[in-house]
C-alpha cells in the first residue's frame, strides 16, 4: 500500500505555496524532500489550485507532453496526487535551483 502523506501548505498539484514565511531555499529543500519519497506515494495537499497551476506549468514549460496530458484529463477532485505525477508535472519540483524556483515561484505570483 502506498503511503501517504499530507503537505499542507508546501507542495501542491503541480504547485507550491507561497514564500510567506522561509527562503526559497527552505521550500526548495521541502519539495526535494518530498519528492524523493517513493513515485507511488500519495500526496495530500491542502487546496485546490491545480487548474490554474497546470496553466502557468504550460508557460514555464510548454513543450511538456506530461502537462498537456495531465491539465486534458483534470478531474474535479485532485487530492491525492501522486510523487510520479508531481515530478513530471510540477515546475517548482522540476526547477533545477533555488534561484529558478525562486523565479517560478516570483512569476506565478503575478500570474
Amino acid at each position: 500500500m502506498p503511503a501517504d502523506v499530507f503537505t499542507g501548505d508546501t507542495l501542491f498539484g503541480a504547485g507550491c505555496g507561497r514564500l510567506f514565511e522561509g527562503t526559497p531555499a527552505q521550500m526548495f529543500a521541502s519539495l526535494r524532500a518530498l519528492t524523493a519519497l517513493p513515485a507511488e506515494a500519495r500526496l495530500w495537499f491542502g487546496h485546490e489550485y491545480t487548474d490554474s497551476n497546470l496553466r502557468f506549468a504550460a508557460t514555464v514549460e510548454p513543450d511538456s507532453a506530461a502537462i498537456t496530458e495531465r491539465r486534458g484529463r483534470l478531474a474535479p477532485q485532485t487530492t491525492p496526487t501522486t510523487v510520479a505525477l508531481e515530478r513530471a508535472t510540477n515546475p517548482f519540483v522540476r526547477a533545477p535551483s533555488v534561484e529558478e524556483l525562486a523565479a517560478r515561484r516570483s512569476a506565478k505570483d503575478k500570474f
